[in-house]
């Protein structure tokens, strides 16, 4: 099917509707992941972060794909439709989902074990924190093809939202790479 005869809303909904399933599954491998690190079962742990590398990336490429529309059609159909009254919150946003809150504090949790991985599992560390800022990255890449570098988002619209992304990238990736700190 031609993709311009797609919807914008559809594509939009659709490929965030991926991203959030992906989130989910994410969350499950590394709720798994550090139940088999804690047993020293290394092997499995090494699948459960190979698995969450992989949803990360497919996270990734969901929001490219949402971000796939035309700016224009974004401006005019898509932004309008996350604002009231189409929806009841001023200051709608990702943030405000339960998988967000549910993988950040996640993160915490892992942050002591990142810092203190087996050598066995080091290199695949790098490849889920690489795959975590090809997701940072993508998302910023959409924020700013949509206007982010010049205007605020939906939930902080006084600010650059772009750099409000940045702030945020960096901070989630001390949770994941707690050894760049030092």
């Amino acid at each position: 099917m031609n993709s311009s005869k797609i919807p914008p809303q559809e594509i939009w909904k659709g490929f965030h509707w991926s991203f959030f399933i992906n989130i989910q599954g994410l969350i499950i491998c590394l709720r798994r992941f550090e139940v088999e690190l804690i047993k020293g079962n290394i092997q499995q742990a090494l699948l459960e972060l190979q698995t969450a590398t992989k949803l990360m990336l497919a996270s990734g490429a969901a929001m490219q794909l949402a971000g796939s529309i035309n700016p224009e059609l974004y401006a005019a159909e898509i932004r309008p439709s996350m604002m009231p009254p189409e929806v009841k919150s001023h200051d709608f946003s990702g943030l405000m989902s339960w998988e967000h809150a549910v993988l950040i504090k996640l993160w915490k949790q892992l942050r002591p074990h990142f810092s203190n991985l087996p050598i066995e599992l080091q290199p695949q560390h790098q490849n889920f924190v690489d795959a975590y800022l090809y997701l940072a990255h993508s998302h910023r890449a959409v924020c700013q093809k949509f206007g982010g570098e010049e205007a605020g988002s939906l939930r902080f619209e006084r600010s650059c939202a772009v750099d409000i992304l940045d702030t945020f990238t960096r901070s989630r990736y001390q949770f994941l790479h707690p050894e760049s700190e030092r």
